[in-house]
């Protein structure tokens, strides 16, 4: 299984970032690989990814999630595995740092292959400098989900 682990800060409060990275359905602006995102219920989300030319679909569920500290899920069908968690740290009151960890297993050859030579953490490097343009440019955060979600 593969790993990959990024960083990024954001001139933006905690409250900020941690409130755009719980609405999901606008990932398709920051994230390139999302194609699209539904939000079926409160813990539970449909995504459409397009990686290395192969579309593939599947279902996430949220299996912890705390206000400004951490957002984590795995997947629970479709063609993709993997699981991650976002966690957000407060520099000062203007400025966030965003960690993303993704546990995900390569599928198909190009898959593989991008793997090996660290594709994976290259377009995770690349969207979260897309989702810092994407919040700071905004300056506030396109909605909130701010309930809490125990492991």
């Amino acid at each position: 299984m593969g790993q990959i682990i990024e960083t990024i800060d954001v001139a933006v409060p905690v409250r900020t970032a941690y409130n755009q990275w719980t609405q999901f359905e606008s990932f398709p602006a920051f994230l390139d690989e999302v194609k699209s995102i539904t939000q079926t219920d409160d813990t539970h989300t449909r995504w459409t990814v397009n990686v290395g030319g192969v579309e593939r679909e599947f279902d996430a569920e949220i299996t912890e999630q705390h206000p400004d500290e951490r957002v984590a899920w795995n997947s629970v069908g479709g063609d993709t595995e993997h699981a991650g968690v976002v966690t957000f740290h407060k520099l000062s009151d203007t400025e966030t740092r965003v960690t993303v960890q993704l546990d995900w297993e390569p599928e198909g050859l190009a898959e593989k292959i991008g793997s090996l030579i660290g594709a994976g953490g290259h377009a995770v490097k690349k969207d979260l400098k897309n989702f810092k343009q994407f919040i700071e440019t905004r300056g506030d955060a396109t909605g909130a989900w701010r309930d809490d979600v125990d492991a």
